[in-house]
């Protein structure tokens, strides 16, 4: 099958390879681990892995209240809350129907950076639309202290906007948002919000100086384009660059620093691999497409991102964790990784962490106490904690 794309004002077809040779299960999944768990790590950071939460159906995301509970969203339609260190077993009542496939359903959670007064959610979820399709989609609702109320989508995306959606509020207030963009050439194609960072303003609308407001067949609410499935999202705490990461196929995934009106080259140019095993593109890189900070071959399935700016684990102040689903093609090989910059922001080492527990590590978060939050998505999945080992 092929597909054609635009490249500036020329198209070019390229071929579209949709045939998944998953390794077979060898590995069986691993339960989350009943007690604490230490280890020994580069750095000579020593650490122990608790688990807050257990019993979780693929959680996805997960945000801090001012009192320290923790919302999560499940990727089948829920959204649950922590207080205190247990789960509770009801779900929050007032989340959108939700249509959950493959990467998507019930996706990102964040809070408005003015929730104390507000109290403002954000959900990112995949929107069913009559009769058998659905697309992407944004709601906003306030937080009552147990249900999300005046719930109501801010942002619809066209059709054939897929999943694989980050939320993630910039430094001027405004809100980043990624969409799925793995097939086909939406990621390419400007009236179109697949495969792009779009920027909004914190109730849907569009803001002016957006790259490509005012020009015809443009969507105005698209920052950059070019991108796979984007399942990471953060901003950088000293520059407030928006960082973001994606999905490659078998290969190829990458960390990007984000900037306004540019492209990052899928399906056209990547360091990735197709399924089968050819490479996606005759060439990595090429003239007019960004190139990433980072990238992966083979693929760790990466998904979700956080700068880590505490004291808690001093040794890792700085650095930038990923969260790993599996490596290559293989099952239970999900992992954390660690990534050490110099002051350019140009990658020194990594470190892959948590591997023994073999979990797919779907986000990665500083909580508000300085220690590191992960996600095990699983059907039985739940929420990690990374402290200092005493």
């Amino acid at each position: 099958m092929f597909v054609t794309v635009a490249v500036g004002s020329a198209q070019q077809t390229v071929p579209f390879r949709n045939n998944i040779p998953v390794a077979p299960q060898g590995i069986p999944p691993v339960p989350l681990p009943e007690k604490p768990v230490e280890f020994h790590t580069a750095e000579g950071q020593k650490i122990r892995v608790v688990v807050v939460a257990r019993g979780l159906e693929h959680p996805w995301s997960l945000a801090f209240l001012p009192d320290g509970s923790i919302l999560v969203t499940e990727r089948v339609g829920r959204l649950r809350i922590i207080r205190n260190g247990v789960l509770d077993p009801q779900p929050i009542a007032g989340v959108p129907q939700v249509r959950a496939m493959g990467l998507s359903g019930l996706m990102d959670v964040v809070l408005h950076p003015q929730f104390a007064e507000n109290r403002f959610v954000y959900l990112s979820y995949t929107k069913p639309v009559e009769p058998d399709r659905a697309t992407l989609a944004l709601a906003r609702g306030r937080w009552d202290g147990s249900a999300l109320t005046d719930v109501r989508d801010i942002f619809v995306g066209g059709p054939g906007t897929g999943g694989a959606s980050r939320l993630a509020f910039g430094r001027d207030g405004s809100l980043f948002m990624t969409t799925g963009g793995g097939g086909g050439n939406g990621a390419q194609d400007l009236n179109s919000h697949a495969g792009k960072v779009l920027r909004l303003r914190d109730d849907g609308t569009v803001p002016s100086d957006n790259p490509f407001v005012g020009r015809a067949s443009h969507k105005p609410e698209v920052y950059s384009l070019g991108h796979r499935n984007s399942l990471g999202l953060a901003v950088h705490p000293g520059t407030g660059d928006v960082w973001q990461n994606e999905n490659g196929p078998n290969g190829g995934d990458e960390i990007n620093v984000i900037k306004p009106g540019r492209n990052y080259g899928w399906p056209l140019v990547s360091y990735g691999r197709t399924y089968p095993g050819p490479w996606q593109s005759e060439v990595f890189w090429r003239e007019g497409f960004e190139q990433p900070v980072v990238f992966w071959v083979p693929s760790i399935a990466i998904s979700g991102m956080a700068f880590y700016t505490g004291s808690k684990l001093p040794k890792w102040k700085g650095d930038v964790f990923v969260g790993g689903l599996r490596t290559g093609e293989i099952p239970g090989t999900g992992h954390l990784e660690r990534i050490l910059f110099n002051e350019k922001m140009e990658e020194l080492r990594r470190e892959s962490l948590l591997g023994e527990l073999r979990q797919r590590i779907r986000d990665v978060r500083q909580g508000p106490d300085e220690l590191i939050y992960v996600l095990a998505d699983a059907d039985a999945g739940g929420v990690l904690r990374i402290e200092p080992a005493p």
